[in-house]
């Protein structure tokens, strides 16, 4: 085979794999029920007619969960279209009297508006009005009665109209789900031993500085099931625990947390292994609750993985180290990456082998004495001195 032959073959080889990898993340991406940002993939169809109109009966939420194209289109149709609506009403009543440009006026005519004399200029008085710019060009005579019940229905229905739009684009702009944007799970989950135990582990960081108070972590894992019966169950929901070494609630959330989940007896994943995890069919969705600590507005955020993306026999890097002038560093480079350690090939293989519990337990005990060298950490001498403080 010629060289141009091979790397023909093997950029070949290179762009079918790439196209492989490229269907298969579609494929994928398609079959979630969470995205990995957090949006739920599933669509309601066959919904009743009157059912659409409760949309319409929860307005304020229909606008505020609009995408901004349409908050922004909303925003210039109802100024726009307010004053175009009491431009026509202020131009029928200088119409009725007789103010328009090639109406027979006599010199004894007095104007209900002045300066108001066709459409054009009938838009702008009503822009003026309401507005409040108050050009002074055009005004109100007090002579016609409707004159003034019209200024006055129209200043009502103008400041409905700036309460209504300056809530919902603040409203928008506050939503909680902007506040999860700020909140990043880690790529993949791994699957190895902590604590003589074998357990799922994901990462979880607040990107800000700020709290999440009361932080709660929990699991969902879905799959499709067949109950005895015979029926089948898409989409069936089992709960999964997850805790942090602080326990499960309201989390201490400054720093990067290692969220784990004990495979035991009553765990989902107690019948998978090494082998088998790659062909089972699930996707674990994780949820964090909280509140933000600037605002006060509850928020939950959202991931999932699939069993591709779940490494068995991995652990996460260390990210967390001190610098020489004495704050703690965050490395998020390190955030997803992982590192092969020695994990059992599956949970019953852990649990029949007391040798294999024996040897981690003197590990444990081992490293619970001598320490573990961590090199994301900068060692510090402490002066072994009491301080003792008078009351």
């Amino acid at each position: 085979m010629y060289p141009h032959h091979f790397v023909g073959s093997r950029m070949f080889q290179f762009v079918q794999r790439h196209i492989h990898d490229h269907l298969m993340e579609r494929i994928i991406h398609r079959t979630r029920l969470v995205t990995k940002d957090g949006r739920c993939n599933i669509e309601f169809g066959n919904i009743e007619y009157h059912n659409q109109f409760a949309y319409l009966g929860d307005f304020w939420t229909t606008v505020v969960e609009i995408r901004w194209r349409f908050v922004l289109l909303l925003f210039v149709a109802s100024f726009t279209g307010s004053w175009f609506v009491f431009s026509l009403l202020w131009y029928w009543i200088a119409k009725s009297n007789g103010d328009l440009i090639g109406q027979n006026r006599t010199d004894s005519h007095v104007r209900c508006i002045d300066n108001v004399n066709g459409l054009t200029t009938a838009f702008l008085y009503s822009l003026e009005t309401q507005t409040t710019i108050g050009y002074g060009g055009r005004a109100l005579t007090g002579h016609c009665p409707a004159t003034v019940a019209l200024i006055v229905v129209q200043s009502l229905i103008g400041v409905f109209v700036n309460c209504f739009m300056c809530g919902v684009i603040l409203a928008k702009i506050s939503l909680p789900k902007k506040r999860a944007k700020t909140v990043t799970f880690s790529n993949t989950a791994v699957i190895c031993l902590k604590k003589g135990s074998l357990c799922l582990l994901i990462r979880v960081a607040n990107l800000r500085k700020t709290l999440l108070i009361g932080s709660q972590i929990y699991g969902k894992l879905l799959r499709t099931t067949v109950t005895p019966e015979g029926e089948t169950i898409i989409l069936d929901q089992v709960g999964i625990d997850f805790a942090v070494d602080a326990g499960k609630d309201n989390l201490f959330f400054v720093c990067p947390l290692t969220l784990y989940h004990i495979i035991d007896k009553a765990s989902p994943f107690y019948d998978m292994s090494a082998d088998t995890l790659q062909q089972q069919d699930f996707e674990l969705v994780v949820f964090l609750d909280g509140m933000a600590e600037s605002t006060s507005s509850a928020c939950q955020v959202r991931t999932s993985f699939i069993p591709q993306e779940v490494q068995w026999g991995y652990s996460f890097l260390p990210i967390i180290s001190r610098t020489k002038t004495g704050k703690y560093r965050v490395d998020f480079s390190n955030f997803s990456r992982t590192v092969p350690v020695t994990t059992p090939h599956c949970v019953q293989c852990f649990q029949s082998d007391p040798d294999q519990r024996n040897h981690n337990n003197n590990q444990s005990n081992h490293h619970r004495k001598l320490g573990i060298d961590n090199p994301g950490f900068e060692v510090i001498d402490i002066q072994d001195t009491m301080d003792i403080t008078k009351m």
